[in-house]
């Protein structure tokens, strides 16, 4: 029975290490289609950002409405995509900071503050919350939930 135990033991403390390794590709990568949607948005790159969302992508935002409620606004994610590949002066700079990022198996949640600047200027900051999942192209993103504001912006 020992035998079996330590067996058992040893296969786990084997396997683990490829686990890790398997995990942090995955965040990686991740983190990797994260930043490309980023970098897009800066170089004004509509196809750049479309490369690592979907195309039924659920955008939307947590914030207050005219009434000072709590609610949760939908958006369009083909206007999204046609404002960012707009010729526009300022650039879109969203700078973000990973926080943590879940994986099991082919989905993945990540979250990231940020801060977004219009042209070097500070313009608001808040939260983003990616949901994504594995593809054949890679990870993609399928939800992203934010929230807005111009106060408490530590980062």
């Amino acid at each position: 029975m020992k035998r079996i135990f330590f067996g058992a033991l040893l296969g786990l403390f084997l396997l683990a290490p490829s686990l890790k390794a398997q995990d942090a590709e995955d965040v990686a990568q991740i983190k990797k289609a994260i930043t490309t949607m980023f970098d897009g948005m800066r170089a004004g790159d509509s196809s750049m950002v479309h490369s690592v969302i979907i195309d039924d992508v659920v955008f939307q935002r947590v914030g207050k409405n005219r009434e000072g409620k709590t609610v949760v606004q939908d958006s369009d994610f083909q206007n999204f995509l046609k404002a960012v590949g707009t010729p526009h002066d300022k650039v879109w700079d969203e700078q973000i900071e990973f926080g943590p990022i879940l994986v099991d198996g082919d989905m993945a949640s990540a979250w990231t503050p940020f801060k977004f600047f219009l042209g070097g200027q500070f313009s608001h900051c808040g939260v983003n919350s990616f949901k994504l999942y594995r593809t054949e192209e890679g990870w993609k993103i399928f939800h992203l939930v934010d929230t807005s504001r111009k106060d408490n912006c530590a980062m």
